[in-house]
């Protein structure tokens, strides 16, 4: 498998920095021009090429740049952000969920994995990093990053980055400001310089400080230029200023408007067909293109093709590794990881004793009503370029019915078409599961009938009518919500006991839910973007918008700014049992007073209760970010822990503070009801 991913590159063994330049010189210098031109352009046909992705979109690796006289296999392209898209690979929760983790390390294993399935199944570049700012949980693709803030995704960014390419080049998308999905292919996006390089570009820098081999250009434009031709982004700041090294590629199809002006602008590969680059040898003949930038791009693809051919570990690359039992097992422990628990009061049972609803509890539940059509349904996520065929999936209802059989608890099942029906079933079962939410046709990437921004961050009508009605009949109801970020619950959530987000959880979902549900696992997730309690608090957002501002305020920073409490705030995850932190302190502070400091938070964490918890240490630092001039709580570090019962830990995260910094926060959420103050002078 490596011949054909590879070619000749990776013969002879490892290479230094030094022999890798000086082998890409040797091929660049043996090309003609004609296969110069031809290696910046996906390989196949254009018409033929756009129909088979219609039909089966990323069904076999891309093939772009192959010169098979020279041994260049090209770029061999895989999407997605939940998995290998290509044959039948595991499909791990989407990236919101695993931003829901606070999990670095987990993500990079994640990596590690899809990596290997990639380059199993005949990949050399996985394209599925996707790190673009969640601005409004309206945004169709929000299942496609990691959450709201700049820092989580970096973090969470550069752990796939580094986890991937141990085996891989990494492409990390869509650069830069996309989040819309209605409009992405025209809209034009109006931001201040300040606010661009302060809260939409950092995260990009952390995955190409990280050693990202690729960068994707986003559809959309920035301050009236395509991303794909933007001079600005993609020469100056990328190139230039990051010292990026790998190559830029643009998005499919309609990433490039016009061929000089994206070349010129720094874009380096036309995915996936040859179509606006037809006169690029023309071009360059004419001197609209020199054949140095034409260089400087075949450079840039060879550099990365040598670098990678020397990686791997080519024990691990058998196809029976491809959603093997290893795997399934990492995607089942991610999406457990990942579950956030918003809501758990303490409910009346039948044996008159007070306690939560979940986990639900063998002794008390013997029959459990199993409410609304999502509980059967394969609902991994969006069906466009991320969409992950696995060969087999575990829905909510397989896993709670196989949890439920191991206790001899009895599962009644109604899809919630008629509410009567279902409140009927409610009221004769000792507890009530009502699974709602969003699937493919609600929110993803927009592929016409299907996907594209959410109208709305409410359920739907009928929803959250059967969730009342429900609620009403047994007051014993939880619900379960699957989507891919935040939804609007004040309608209903004052009438239910029990509310536990899932995401989209992959193909595990359905035994990683149960895990929780019954509690053989704590809840371990936090939420990485805020619920708002109405649209009212967040930015505007229009689906079809032509041009659009994009601000210095959204997410937890805009609802401090505003004075403005949400529903649940960033950071925010209940568990089964008691934590307590204390002994906040600063432990060490490097650097001068009067410059940039580096100060590490020491606390320590306990485990008071019965049950295994987790706590995700957060530490904002107070920060005026872009155009806006008032420093606000922003997220500088984080750190995941995980306690048994009685155990005590501490917890240190060090993080950067301004110099004007007086103080700095640590706590469980954004929320300043749960973050303790710390002095670390001026």
């Amino acid at each position: 498998m490596d011949d054909e991913v590879f070619g000749q590159l990776g013969a002879g063994g490892p290479l230094d920095a030094a022999a890798v330049e000086t082998r890409v010189e040797e091929l660049l210098a043996a090309m003609t021009l004609d296969e110069k031109v031809k290696a910046l352009s996906g390989d196949g046909p254009a018409l033929r090429g756009n129909l088979e992705m219609a039909r089966r979109y990323n069904g076999t690796p891309i093939v772009a740049g192959a010169v098979p006289r020279l041994g260049i296999p090209g770029i061999r392209f895989s999407d997605g952000p939940r998995g290998v898209v290509m044959y039948r690979s595991t499909a791990f929760p989407v990236p919101m969920a695993r931003g829901a983790t606070f999990d670095p390390e987990l993500e990079e294993r994640i990596g590690d994995a899809i990596g290997v399935e990639a380059r199993a199944q005949g990949a050399n570049l996985f394209a599925g990093v996707c790190i673009n700012l969640l601005r409004h949980p309206r945004w169709g693709r929000a299942q496609e990053t990691y959450g709201e803030d700049p820092h989580l995704l970096g973090e969470m960014g550069a752990a796939l980055v580094r986890g991937a390419q141990r085996h891989v080049m990494a492409c990390v998308k869509h650069f830069a400001a996309n989040s819309m999905e209605n409009s992405r292919f025209w809209v034009d996006v109006r931001v201040d310089d300040a606010t661009l390089r302060d809260i939409y570009l950092p995260h990009f820098r952390r995955c190409v400080e990280a050693g990202a081999a690729s960068v994707m250009s986003a559809y959309n434009q920035v301050n009236g230029e395509w991303c794909g031709h933007h001079g600005y982004l993609l020469g100056k700041i990328l190139k230039e200023e990051w010292k990026f090294e790998g190559f830029v590629m643009s998005d499919f199809t309609f990433g490039v408007r016009e061929c000089a002006a994206a070349v010129n602008g720094g874009q380096d590969l036309e995915m996936p067909f040859l179509w606006r680059f037809k006169p690029l040898r023309r071009l360059v003949e004419q001197g609209v293109v020199s054949r140095e930038r034409l260089d400087d791009a075949v450079r840039r693809l060879l550099r990365m093709q040598v670098r990678f051919a020397q990686r791997g570990e080519p024990d691990r690359y058998r196809r029976e590794a491809v959603a093997g039992a290893e795997h399934r097992a990492l995607a089942r422990e991610a999406a457990r990881k990942s579950i956030v628990l918003l809501r758990n009061e303490e409910i009346r049972w039948s044996d008159g004793d007070g306690a939560p609803l979940l986990p639900l509890d063998e002794r008390r539940v013997r029959r459990l009503a199993v409410i609304g059509k999502l509980a059967a349904a394969r609902n991994l996520g969006d069906l466009g370029s991320s969409r992950v065929r696995p060969p087999s999936t575990v829905t909510l209802l397989d896993g709670i019915k196989a949890a439920a059989a191991a206790r001899g608890m009895a599962v009644e099942i109604d899809d919630g078409e008629r509410p009567a029906g279902a409140a009927a079933l409610a009221a004769s079962c000792d507890a009530v599961l009502v699974v709602a939410g969003s699937g493919a046709r609600d929110e993803g990437e927009w592929i016409g009938v299907t996907g594209g921004d959410r109208r709305s961050l409410r359920l739907q009508l009928r929803e959250e009518r059967l969730i009342a009605r429900v609620a009403r009949a047994n007051p014993r109801t939880g619900v379960v919500l699957m989507g891919g970020s935040a939804f609007e619950t004040e309608a209903w959530i004052g009438s239910v006991s029990a509310l536990v987000m899932v995401w989209f959880p992959g193909m595990e979902g359905g035994h990683a839910a149960a895990d929780v549900l019954f509690g053989d696992h704590p809840p371990g997730g936090r939420l990485p973007c805020t619920w708002a309690r109405a649209e009212s608090q967040l930015p505007p957002f229009r689906r079809f918008a032509r041009r659009v501002e994009y601000g210095p305020l959204h997410g937890y920073r805009m609802m401090e700014a505003k004075s403005s409490l949400p529903a649940f705030p960033f950071g925010f995850g209940l568990g089964y049992t008691t934590t307590t932190l204390d002994g906040h302190r600063i432990a060490e502070v490097a650097g001068a007073a009067e410059g940039a400091r580096r100060v590490t938070v020491a606390v320590e964490v306990a485990n008071t209760g019965t049950r295994a918890g987790v706590e995700v240490i957060q530490v904002y630092v107070p920060e005026a970010l872009g155009s806006d001039a008032g420093p606000l709580r922003t997220l500088r570090g984080f750190q995941r822990v995980e306690l048994a019962p009685g155990e005590r830990r501490t917890v240190a995260v060090t993080v950067q503070v301004p110099p004007a910094a007086e103080r700095i926060w640590v706590g469980t959420s954004s929320s300043e009801d749960d973050l303790v103050p710390l002095a670390v002078g001026g």
